[in-house]
């Protein structure tokens, strides 16, 4: 089947997941209002916004398979978001140490044409080891990870920051859950490899 897919999300980390499938996709923005609503659950809105972006892509492509994606962090409940500035990442890498922080990384595949949906949500709990401020500041010096939930990329040195990281699917933690999104685009009926 030649259907159009379309990843609704400017993440290049996410792009660079899907590439991994072999498919060609063109990438687009969503227009999706990403603040939570009040009360609401971490991973509740991690699935609202992937199915919220997906949503608002499809709107104006009728033919194409959508993939949405969001990924939230939180620690203790509350959640941990991208920190932006270099004090920001410092005070969330010094909060985690010898904590765990749960991901929340949900999906939503749509086809337009037929209205079928396919989602999910990945749950990874990541622990880190006790860090000492002399570690997060040759960590953040060499990888920035301003951009990134948490402060760290686990697919660089930052995996060195890590004791433990449990998940049904390592992508998870990047970005996309390749091994659901795949099950997922096979079922909308691409051939994925």
């Amino acid at each position: 089947m030649n259907r159009t897919l379309i990843l609704a999300s400017t993440s290049a980390y996410r792009a660079a997941l899907l590439r991994r499938l072999g498919r060609d996709f063109l990438q687009i923005a969503p227009d999706c209002d990403e603040r939570a609503l009040p009360g609401e659950p971490v991973a509740t809105q991690a699935r609202r916004l992937a199915a919220g972006k997906a949503a608002s892509v499809a709107a104006s492509h009728p033919d194409a398979l959508v993939l949405g994606s969001d990924q939230l962090a939180e620690r203790d409940g509350q959640p941990v978001g991208k920190p932006g500035t270099h004090a920001a990442a410092r005070a969330q890498l010094a909060a985690a140490s010898g904590r765990t922080l749960r991901f929340h990384t949900a999906w939503c595949l749509i086809d337009v044409a037929s209205g079928q949906r396919w989602q999910g949500c990945d749950l990874t709990r990541a622990r880190l080891r006790m860090l000492d401020a002399a570690s997060i500041e040759r960590y953040l010096e060499r990888e920035r990870p301003y951009d990134c939930a948490g402060s760290f990329k686990s697919e660089g040195p930052g995996i060195a920051l890590f004791e433990r990281i449990d998940s049904s699917d390592p992508t998870a933690l990047i970005g996309l859950p390749l091994i659901a999104v795949a099950a997922a685009l096979r079922a909308a009926g691409l051939e994925v490899p």
